[in-house]
């Protein structure tokens, strides 16, 4: 009997876990971007009663006598899959259409200061005083400078800036790339248009395996790879696609997440049922003294 309280806890502490993990989906429905989570369980260890044994001239093979000791939560997997796109009208919003993530960085912004990096698909940027292209907590945007003869990006990482000017000519207007490859071209007083960088897209071999940060930004663990850059590739297709005037809304599906609310809450009120049972009949026993 007391299995089966032990048991019956083990059942309520992992659908506990199921329901932090709901409860945290429902809460980011609305977050830019988010990805949902999912909850995984395997059943716990077993005590075996007796073993195997194989059939002998005088008896046939009798199998094992197992009882199970609960279960346990195996990991809490977050879901990849792309959101849906949503139009904004801001020129400084932008979105990713594919598995890559936007570049973004804390640092002084001085030449050759390190800077801090992290990624994020919440492309809800917006320009700050210095005309730099930030996210809403201030980290800039980066990418990479686009050489002016072949139009391939060159340098090392840096903070994306739209000047107020080029040479003799005022900066009236700014656009990126139609085709999805994150080149930001600066359209000047006199009508030139000037390819001016590039946004940088990363990409790892297991994006699964992000950590998390919050303000919706994560860091490569050991379990990631290293990041790969598009600008290194040159081919956003394996990246995915910028695009100008939209935001990524979250993959959070409301009706399977309150659907999986109900199963939890029943599977957790059935363990707690074991529990209160199991002590019913703890109490009969205790009973058969008098």
């Amino acid at each position: 009997m007391m299995k089966s309280m032990y048991t019956g806890v083990s059942g309520v502490k992992a659908n506990q876990t199921k329901l932090d993990v709901i409860g945290n989906n429902v809460a980011n429905v609305g977050t830019t971007a988010f990805k949902k989570s999912t909850t995984r369980f395997s059943d716990s260890l077993y005590q075996t009663n007796s073993f195997t044994t194989g059939p002998s001239d005088r008896y046939g093979g009798a199998n094992s006598h197992q009882i199970g000791l609960g279960v346990s939560v195996s990991g809490v997997v977050r879901t990849t899959a792309q959101g849906s796109l949503q139009a904004t009208g801001r020129k400084t919003d932008l979105a990713l259409d594919g598995d890559g993530f936007f570049v973004v960085a804390v640092g002084s912004g001085n030449p050759g200061d390190p800077f801090e990096l992290s990624y994020t698909r919440d492309g809800s940027f917006s320009l700050d005083k210095n005309n730099d292209l930030v996210t809403l907590d201030g980290y800039r945007v980066m990418g990479k400078d686009i050489d002016p003869q072949t139009g391939d990006p060159t340098g090392d990482l840096k903070p994306i800036n739209i000047p107020p000017e080029i040479g003799q000519n005022k900066v009236v207007d700014y656009t990126f790339s139609s085709d999805g490859n994150g080149v930001l071209t600066l359209i000047l007083d006199d009508g030139t248009k000037v390819n001016h960088c590039m946004v940088e897209v990363a990409t790892f071999d297991n994006i699964e395996g992000m950590g998390t940060t919050g303000g919706n930004r994560y860091i490569p663990t050991p379990n990631t790879g290293d990041p790969v850059y598009m600008t290194e590739q040159g081919d956003s297709a394996l990246f995915g696609k910028v695009t100008q005037g939209t935001i990524e809304m979250s993959n959070v599906d409301l009706s399977e997440e309150f659907t999986e609310m109900i199963v939890t809450t029943r599977a957790f009120q059935s363990c707690s049922k074991v529990i209160t049972t199991s002590d019913e009949l703890l109490q009969e026993v205790i009973n058969l003294k008098r």
